[in-house]
């Protein structure tokens, strides 16, 4: 497998620049207002201000991870956004290929016929039988809209009328498949810009949580140094404390699974295959996010949910987490949450609509555990299910 890339035109960019130019789109943000050194020393000596200052601090850290996860759905709104204008190029260029081996092969078949034509137009004008319609055809700067003029011309007899007939067909043939080629030219030069728009929104969008979490980095180190001063604990201590306070934030945004019917029975699933997508997505665990990512060491959600799945013998869709789902609804392969095991996919969507687009897709693991690509600030990892925004139904691709 290799990494996804934009496919169109002289400007074509793989998905690898993005890493590259992050210093270009990455935004300033405004620093917090938090205490000095003097100040914390200060505070230690008096209970009611230490109480107030170590509050403080943690509201801080606290509104500092809130803006990353809001940067780091928006950066994967917008890098579904891509993938599904990546996948209306990819499906344009196929179109455009099949439409060129067409126009090749119909362009040959008509030049044969009206060679064939000629030899026989010459041999019958050495006998003196020539007609105006192959003369016509032959010659057809001698009039206007030749292949609609010709049935009014004098007829040939036999053989020699069946080929004329044949060959005037396979003309308009050509001509019809040639005029198609240039329309699916026209748009896929308009998909191609609407995938470069999506491809630019998404990288500055993935720009700007890197940007962000690089920030946050660099301010929570001197706030949990000045917890753990304040708590008498240790910097490493007062950052698991915080990074698990943010864990539950996100989890409590949604406080349940999401509810829904079953729409159709769906059969359980294939544990062999199952084990081997499971197995790959594993073996990718502490690899980068990079924006339209599908391998061998970069990855976005449903590059490495794709790949997963390849990797057991399973086509799940497109390199669009909306595709998946969508092929796992055409599949008939949709199960409530409350019914998902081990391997199932999982999508968020901002949009309650059953056919709306899905901005994330992971790998449900069972016993509330989840694997994904999660955004560009992020690695490949497992971490508890996230209720909120999460779709009520998963898809069984082994079934």
């Amino acid at each position: 497998m290799v990494q996804k890339k934009l496919k169109f035109g002289l400007a074509a960019v793989t998905a690898l620049t993005l890493t590259a130019s992050l210093a270009v789109f990455a935004p300033s943000f405004a620093v917090p207002s938090y205490p000095s050194w003097a100040d914390i020393q200060a505070a230690k000596a008096n209970e009611a201000n230490k109480k107030a200052m170590i509050a403080n601090l943690q509201s801080t850290i606290a509104s500092l991870s809130v803006e990353a996860d809001r940067l780091g759905k928006i950066a994967l709104v917008k890098g579904e956004a891509f993938n599904q204008a990546q996948d209306a190029v990819d499906a344009m260029t196929l179109k455009v290929k099949s439409l060129q081996r067409q126009a090749d092969r119909a362009n040959q078949q008509a030049d044969n016929a009206k060679a064939e034509l000629g030899q026989i137009a010459a041999q019958m004008y050495r006998d003196g039988a020539a007609g105006t319609s192959i003369d016509l055809f032959l010659n057809a700067g001698e009039a206007d809209n030749l292949l609609y003029q010709l049935g009014t011309q004098d007829r040939l007899a036999g053989q020699s009328q069946s080929l004329y007939e044949r060959a005037v067909q396979r003309q308009q043939y050509a001509q019809s498949i040639t005029d198609s080629l240039k329309v699916a030219k026209v748009q896929l030069a308009d998909e191609a810009k609407v995938a470069q728009a999506a491809f630019d929104e998404a990288q500055s969008a993935a720009a700007a949580v890197q940007a962000k979490v690089d920030a946050n980095n660099a301010l929570n180190k001197v706030f949990y140094a000045q917890l753990a001063s304040l708590r008498s604990t240790t910097a490493t201590l007062e950052r698991q404390r915080a990074e698990g306070l943010a864990a539950e934030a996100r989890q409590n945004v949604g406080t349940s699974m999401p509810v829904a019917p079953e729409l159709y029975n769906v059969g359980s699933a294939d544990q062999g295959k199952v084990s081997t997508a499971l197995a790959f997505a594993r073996a990718q665990l502490g690899e980068p996010y990079v924006l339209g990512g599908m391998g061998p060491n970069v990855w976005d959600c449903s590059g490495i949910t794709k790949a997963a799945y390849s990797a057991a013998g399973i086509y799940i869709g497109t390199h669009s987490a909306t595709n998946q789902f969508n092929t796992m609804a055409a599949e008939r392969r949709l199960v409530p949450l409350s019914q998902a095991v081990q391997g199932d996919l999982m999508w968020y969507s901002q949009e309650s609509a059953f056919n709306g687009d899905k901005y994330h897709v992971v790998i449900f693991l069972g016993g509330g555990m989840m694997l994904e690509a999660p955004n560009p600030a992020r690695t490949v990892r497992i971490v508890p299910l996230r209720y909120g925004e999460l779709f009520p139904y998963a898809g069984r691709p082994s079934a």
